[in-house]
């Protein structure tokens, strides 16, 4: 849709501007009269499309939105719902409240949307990189169930769930990161510019110089000379390796291998089934159905093998089959999973059981990913402290072995 700049006078004739989109300078004189605003002069195409360009220029400087920012919106609207507060008035005051540039620029998009009759649910699908398939078909259930503001609260808490767990696992892993960013940046400069310049002093000796020492000059020389070599190489495995994972054959046999790799395998499909089982117990008791649900899960599992596992799910329900017994059948999913699956199916308690299996699946990450880290750190240092170990020892041997010959002498 075209962006227009616009200036107009408000009800008590004061001149302001801006940019809104319209499908053409007709319809925004009847979105802004909507508004209380009367159009007096509409910027002309080339310049219309100028100010589109400076708003995408706007977007990328504001930065993406966060989970946060998008839990406190969604926190906020369940409020202003909750008090009684009409859906476009809460939507004018969230636009006054959100400070986030550009958040606040598409909830004031989805409050025109929904003043001109569209629904909650369909305004928000106008913009799929904020509101994801979860979080449209939540809020449309409240909408059709007439229970918006408990959908909100669920939707807040579980997207809060989400950004806290996501902040965790990155705060986690950020001190091993640097580490292993800053040795590697140090064994650099060991190698291209130390080593060179200090092994220069057996080139004029006829010591037969250790097997260690001339490893360390031969891969020190290959550093110094070949890098730009060693670094085209990886550039070009990684992209070939991008574009086989791109393809159908190649996405499932990455996945599959994923879910067996030693230490972190584990880990994957915890992480995976933590999500499959919060997110499809917030959309059960928000009323979605449950193959709507089983549709939207498979889409956050992250891994095309337990993809196709709920897929197969949801085509053995639709044949009036249960939900753990496909899940048991894969292989894929844990005993306790489709164990409190089918307590839950037999108790009428599925959401609540499937809650009870994400957060056991969270704690267990937690407590993993604690123990990786705690595990890695020592590893790293003493990895370092080898390497470096056996380059001081590579150089300080033919020195000693010059040293005895100029002794003897």
């Amino acid at each position: 849709m075209p962006v227009f700049e616009y200036k107009a006078l408000d009800a008590g004739g004061k001149a302001v501007g801006g940019l809104k989109e319209a499908d053409s300078p007709r319809t925004l004189r009847t979105v802004l009269r909507r508004d209380g605003l009367f159009l007096t002069e509409v910027v002309g195409q080339k310049q219309a499309a100028e100010a589109a360009a400076r708003d995408v220029r706007k977007r990328w400087l504001t930065g993406r939105i966060k989970a946060d920012d998008l839990a406190i919106m969604t926190r906020q609207l369940a409020v202003l719902v909750g008090a009684g507060v009409p859906l476009v008035e809460a939507l004018t005051a969230l636009v006054d409240q959100v400070e986030h540039e550009r958040l606040k620029r598409i909830v004031s998009d989805v409050r025109q949307r929904v003043n001109e009759g569209s629904s909650l649910a369909d305004a928000l699908a106008s913009h799929p990189r904020v509101f994801t398939n979860l979080y449209v078909n939540m809020i449309r259930a409240g909408e059709s169930s007439g229970a918006l503001e408990i959908v909100l609260v669920r939707l807040a808490d579980f997207t809060e769930n989400q950004a806290r767990l996501r902040s965790k696992i990155v705060g986690t892993l950020t001190y091993p990161a640097a580490m292993l960013v800053i040795g590697t940046v140090i064994m650099a400069i060991l190698f291209t510019v130390v080593i060179p310049k200090i092994t220069r002093i057996f080139d004029e000796t006829r010591v037969t110089l250790p097997l260690t020492t001339r490893a360390l000059i031969g891969f020190s020389t290959f550093v110094h000379d070949w890098w730009w070599a060693g670094g085209l190489l990886t550039i070009v495995a990684g992209v070939l390796v991008a574009r086989w994972k791109e393809t159908p054959s190649g996405r499932a046999a990455w996945d599959r291998r994923a879910l067996t790799v030693p230490i972190f395998g584990g880990l994957i499909r915890q992480i995976a089934i933590a999500r499959f089982s919060r997110t499809l117990s917030t959309l059960l008791k928000s009323g979605v159905p449950l193959l709507t649900a089983m549709d939207i899960v498979k889409n956050i599992v992250g891994n095309v093998r337990l993809q196709s596992v709920i897929e197969e799910s949801a085509a053995a329900i639709r044949e009036g089959e249960s939900i753990a017994a496909p899940l048991k059948r894969s292989g894929e999913f844990p005993p306790l999973v489709y164990h409190m699956v089918a307590i839950g199916e037999r108790s009428g308690q599925l959401e609540e059981m499937l809650k009870n299996v994400a957060d056991a699946y969270d704690s267990q990450v937690e407590t993993k990913i604690g123990a990786l880290t705690s595990l890695l750190e020592p590893v790293m240092i003493v990895g370092m402290g080898v390497v470096v170990a056996l380059i001081v020892f590579s150089i300080l041997m033919p020195i000693l072995q010059i040293n005895n010959l100029a002794g003897g002498a």
